[in-house]
């Protein structure tokens, strides 16, 4: 602290401080101000309008709803699933993992969509219940129920992710030495097990609540009429020219819950202490259940949660190959099945594109927030003035706005000339898209380079100066190396996640550049064609492969290599 900056050192830090103003502080000074300001004069007409407003004040306490019921269901499967695979003994134990595991691959509009083929009028379950219960109405799988069941079942991904490492911790000689003091196998489970997994549980539910407040592709796709949460809400009067100012008001709701939420949360958990740890740690050995009938139920619970995360994966390869027509009809024979929609696919430019726009929106994307991310990291550790530590939370500033909130803000705030940018416009233009990818992936990407950062030993780059190293030719070829492994993880995981996005399309993508979550969302309404319904397949398809090989990559560099 206290060193003396050079030229560069100046650049980067206005560089850094004009990015954080003029795309994430200064849009959304913009929101509230058109929103509580009406021709100079300060107004709350607005907020009156939302509160007579019984779609808006419905989509709030929805997605109240929807979140506290997350809490319960999500942490209720993701314990199970996790305890199924790595504590209990279950037969068949790999191949539920690799089940459990499908809600990683998938998501968002995506996973939503094929739910619904598999569940709605057109599914193959719907047709199977109508030929128990003939009186079944097609349309059952909507609603409240429906958003909540395919939410749970597309939560649990976390939960195989970081609820596996913190099984995997649980130390066994504690274990021993308590069913050796004649200590039941629940009160084993309840007072040893889970006070370990307490911290991963709390930082899951965190998770999940804000997932369910925010929710999008799931309301807007199954939730129907009746069931609409806050941000399908915000799409919709952001749309409307006369409801803008509704919109920013609703995102701006939103983002101060998930403001309060984290701060409250946060201050509970630094109150507790849920550590269980011994001396020496001997490694978990999965726990046999020892009443035949508790294990017998066990396997079914097991099983039947591996048939429901496999049903929709195996479904959607299976209509990938079929003939559109006898998707609809549901006759799904050997005679119909075809290559005719991977040929369609990869022969029609209209098809392809969408996939093509995203994946270069996605690369880019991911590519220019890492290298941000990594220039953030760098000036916070080196912290060569007093004020370098708020570079961290600009960075980090993002996180408490909700995707919405910052697609209006950007909407509302570039869409006329501002001096920030030298007077241009960028809403309508290639590069608004990217921006906004770029912002709403910086928090994570900072978290993840700088931990890997902070662990650089400092004697490396003073080793390179003292061997006459400028500080870019120590950046390149001494820091880089080190975590380049990480920053390549990043890179994959955000342009994984981005691949997909609807959130922020909806609002910002370019009218002549598609990008495959709108075309993905399209082609599941009920007036779209049976050609492009069946693209969302082969989409799907498609997306699984590319998300699995990134779930190998990231996982495999993760894991020490054997010499």
């Amino acid at each position: 602290m206290g060193k003396k900056l050079n030229w560069k050192d100046i650049a980067i830090r206005l560089g850094l401080i004009w990015f954080v103003f003029t795309f994430i502080v200064y849009p959304n000074l913009g929101v509230i101000s058109s929103v509580f300001f009406k021709d100079g004069v300060f107004s709350l007409s607005a907020f009156d309008r939302i509160m007579k407003s019984e779609r808006a004040i419905s989509s709030i306490m929805n997605s109240f709803k929807l979140a506290f019921s997350l809490i319960f269901t999500v942490n209720i499967v993701g314990v199970l699933i996790t305890l199924f695979t790595e504590y209990f003994d279950i037969k068949g134990a790999r191949i539920l993992k690799l089940g459990y595991m499908t809600s990683l691959i998938y998501g968002g509009v995506v996973l939503a969509t094929g739910y619904k083929f598999v569940y709605g009028p057109y599914g193959l379950v719907t047709r199977f219940l109508k030929n128990l219960v003939p009186s079944l109405d097609p349309n059952w799988f909507i609603g409240y129920g429906a958003v909540l069941f395919i939410m749970t079942f597309a939560g649990t991904a976390n939960h195989t992710l970081f609820l596996t490492n913190a099984i995997r911790s649980v130390d066994y000689h504690t274990i021993e030495a308590a069913r050796n003091m004649g200590a039941k196998p629940f009160e084993v489970f309840r007072k040893i097990v889970l006070p370990t997994l307490k911290p991963t549980l709390f930082a899951l539910t965190i998770m999940v609540f804000l997932s369910g407040l925010s929710a999008v592709a799931a309301p807007m796709i199954v939730g129907g009429e009746n069931f609409q949460t806050i941000n399908p809400m915000v799409i919709t009067f952001a749309k409307m020219a006369t409801s803008r100012d509704l919109a920013a008001l609703l995102a701006m709701m939103l983002g101060v819950a998930t403001t309060i939420l984290l701060t409250v949360m946060n201050r509970i958990e630094k109150g507790g202490n849920y550590i269980s740890v011994s001396k020496t740690k001997a490694p978990l050995k999965k726990q046999k259940i020892q009443s035949p009938v508790w294990n017998g139920i066990a396997h079914i619970v097991a099983y039947a949660l591996f048939i429901v995360f496999m049903l929709p994966i195996m479904l959607i390869v299976l209509y990938s190959f079929t003939d559109p027509v006898a998707i609809q009809t549901g006759d799904l024979s050997l005679a119909n099945l075809t290559l005719a929609n991977y040929q369609l696919f990869f022969s029609s430019s209209e098809a392809f594109s969408p996939f093509l726009v995203s994946f270069g929106y996605a690369l880019i994307a991911s590519v220019t927030v890492t290298i941000l991310a990594v220039v953030f990291a760098r000036v916070v550790r080196k912290n060569k003035t007093k004020f370098d530590f708020m570079f961290e939370y600009g960075a980090l500033l993002p996180w408490l706005l909700p995707s919405t909130l910052l697609a209006v803000s950007l909407l509302f705030t570039f869409n006329e000339p501002q001096p920030l940018i030298l007077n241009y416009v960028l809403v309508g233009t290639i590069v608004m898209l990217l921006i906004a990818y770029i912002i709403v992936k910086i928090p994570f990407s900072y978290r993840m380079i700088r931990a890997i950062l902070f662990s650089v030993d400092d004697e490396m780059e003073e080793a390179a100066r003292s061997m006459g190293a400028t500080p870019f030719y120590t950046m390149v070829k001494v820091i880089i190396p080190y975590i380049l492994p990480v920053v390549l993880s990043v890179i994959a995981l955000n342009f994984n996640s981005l691949l997909t996005d609807y959130d922020l399309s909806v609002f910002l993508y370019h009218p002549l550049l598609k990008p495959l979550g709108i075309a993905i969302k399209s082609a599941g309404d009920e007036t779209a064609t049976s050609s492009a319904q069946a693209l969302i397949f082969v989409y799907t398809i498609i997306l699984m492969i590319i998300s699995s090989g990134v779930l190998y990559i990231t996982q495999r560099r993760s894991k020490p290599r054997k010499r």
